[in-house]
């Protein structure tokens, strides 16, 4: 694992807006696949000790992604995700909005653009999240959402190390 890659995190109230800038020592393929494929996501998305489950994931434009984060005690936080734009292996974009079991979703939501580039073998991407008010925007922070957020960065720093030998 390498500690000095940039890791960027940014929070403009004023916007309603995240910005979030990551680099990984990683193939971009390799990365492109850990945040668009549910098996891969699963696996690092949720902030430990919370574990992430995908019910479903049709990773095409219109399709969904509709998730849980799972407490150590069971407790499921669901979520459902919308995919409004998908570039391959450069940009996708979703509507990520909060959840209940039956998927109804709660409304506000945030919109979520992703972008991905590779320079001499690091992958970075940046993350940039609209909400769609602040009130849900504070309540995602209030939620731990910024630390929740740079630990599965962490996680995905370790699985990609892993999954490519590095």
């Amino acid at each position: 694992m390498t500690n000095d890659l940039l890791f960027d995190f940014t929070v403009d109230k004023a916007a309603k807006t995240v910005f979030i800038t990551r680099e990984f020592d990683a193939e971009l393929s390799l990365v492109w696949d850990a945040f668009t494929k549910a098996e891969i996501l699963d696996q690092w998305v949720a902030p430990k000790p919370w574990t992430s489950r995908t019910k479903f994931m049709d990773f095409k434009v219109g399709g969904r992604r509709f998730y849980a984060m799972v407490s150590p005690e069971g407790q499921e936080h669901w979520a459902i995700q919308k995919y409004t734009s998908i570039s391959p292996k450069t940009n996708f974009r979703l509507f990520n909005t909060f959840a209940d079991k039956d998927e109804n979703p709660q409304l506000p939501g945030s919109d979520w653009d992703y972008t991905f580039s590779e320079q001499d073998g690091k992958t970075i991407v940046n993350i940039t999240i609209y909400n769609e008010s602040l009130a849900r925007m504070e309540k995602m922070i209030e939620m731990g959402f910024t630390e929740g957020f740079k630990m599965s960065m962490r996680n995905l720093e370790n699985l990609l190390a892993a999954l490519s030998g590095k």
